[in-house]
């Protein structure tokens, strides 16, 4: 989830990113720089119960479940990290190739990432991420929109492309090819609606 640009010039690497020192969080997208703003508590709520329901399937198996905050390095190519001009920062993730993780975070694309949306994030997400996450290889990008309480699924084709986008809602149970056995329950992860108060009306005035 990122927010507006920090304002200074573009074309900074991950050299750069490692250098600030301000405890605040960014994520680098083609060497332009953005702000992570501060989630509400929806967001969070929505991203550990995915976590929880990822993590829990994957304890004891090859594949880990990660939860923002968790550098994703995408090396492009590099060979340095003043090379590295794309780090981000996926709400949710799944690594199953151990030898992409590392103490500083993940080097290359992971299996699967999740993408809490919010108003501020809305075009990033769906334009900028989509593609950038198709262009690294990511077999499966799911955006999640808690305003619409919809559950946006994008698989990799074998023409290295995102096709016929999966739309679920609240209730569904998102079955996923590539973790046989995993079924994401959708009723669990979007908080309860509020429950709408009747008011009984006033009885009608009698006119004489």
């Amino acid at each position: 989830m990122a927010g507006a640009v920090k304002k200074k010039k573009q074309g900074y690497s991950y050299a750069d990113y490692l250098s600030w020192d301000d405890d605040k969080r960014y994520e680098i997208i083609d060497g332009e720089v953005f702000d992570m703003t501060s989630p509400s508590f929806t967001h969070q709520s929505i991203a550990g119960e995915l976590f929880r329901q990822f993590a829990d399937f994957f304890e004891d198996k090859p594949c880990k479940a990660i939860i923002a905050p968790f550098d994703v390095i995408l090396l492009k190519g590099a060979k340095n990290d003043n090379e590295i001009y794309t780090v981000v920062q996926p709400d949710i993730m799944v690594v199953c190739d151990p030898k992409k993780i590392e103490e500083r975070g993940i080097v290359g694309a992971p299996d699967l990432v999740i993408e809490i949306v919010s108003p501020s994030t809305a075009s990033k997400d769906n334009i900028r991420k989509r593609a950038l996450y198709e262009e690294a290889g990511v077999k499966e990008f799911w955006l999640v929109s808690p305003s619409e309480r919809l559950v946006r699924v994008n698989k990799l084709g074998k023409n290295g492309r995102y096709a016929g986008e999966e739309i679920y809602d609240d209730t569904a149970q998102i079955e996923i090819a590539q973790f046989a056995g995993l079924s994401i329950d959708c009723r669990r992860v979007f908080p309860p609606l509020p429950k709408i108060r009747k008011v009984k009306a006033p009885p009608a005035k009698k006119y004489e």
